[in-house]
């Protein structure tokens, strides 16, 4: 997707191998800044390409990578693909992850075009997409902005003596266009 706004227009695009180093420096200026992700992982590249990872997306921003996406297959641990799939007569469902912009390219579009984007593509594989969020993230208050809908919380084992509370999300349905 292309912002036609002029000069301070955003891309979004398929994310590119040669786009990891960027996409991890971004990554680090949110994790300093937002505390997303919550633990910093010990190999940033390989956690923006997860095993399970169908898609990625790059967000630019003035030639500068500022924003990524990520949609993957569910896997047996991700929250919001069970609470999804609990459910009778349901699309399988697609996890939307590692969506993140650098603070100061936020205000400009750019994290609604990547979730957009992987809307999307989801849907065009016949997959619903869902996500969870960490509850005290304030990510939250941006995906129910834009429609998505609360599937539930769960308690996640993030280590042996760490419980983590995730609120978990599905898109809006396909014939119901999303608030902006």
């Amino acid at each position: 997707m292309t912002d036609p706004a002029g000069p301070s227009s955003a891309v979004v695009r398929p994310r590119r191998a040669a786009d990891l180093d960027a996409c991890v420096a971004a990554l680090a200026l949110v994790h300093e800044h937002s505390g997303y992700p919550v633990d910093w992982p010990e190999r940033p590249a390989a956690w923006l390409t997860p095993a399970t990872l169908l898609a990625g997306w790059a967000a630019e921003l003035h030639g500068l990578v500022v924003g990524h996406v990520a949609l993957c297959a569910a896997d047996e641990g991700d929250a919001a693909a069970a609470l999804w799939s609990g459910r009778p007569d349901r699309p399988a469902p697609a996890v939307v992850s590692r969506l993140y912009v650098s603070p100061a390219a936020r205000g400009h579009g750019i994290g609604a075009a990547l979730l957009e984007r992987a809307v999307g593509t989801a849907r065009a594989r016949g997959l619903h997409p869902v996500l969870d969020v960490v509850a005290a993230d304030p990510a939250a208050a941006f995906y129910e902005r834009l429609g998505w809908q609360g599937l539930g919380s769960v308690v996640q084992q993030w280590g042996p003596a760490r419980s983590v509370l995730l609120n978990c999300y599905a898109a809006p349905p396909p014939d119901r266009p999303a608030a902006r």
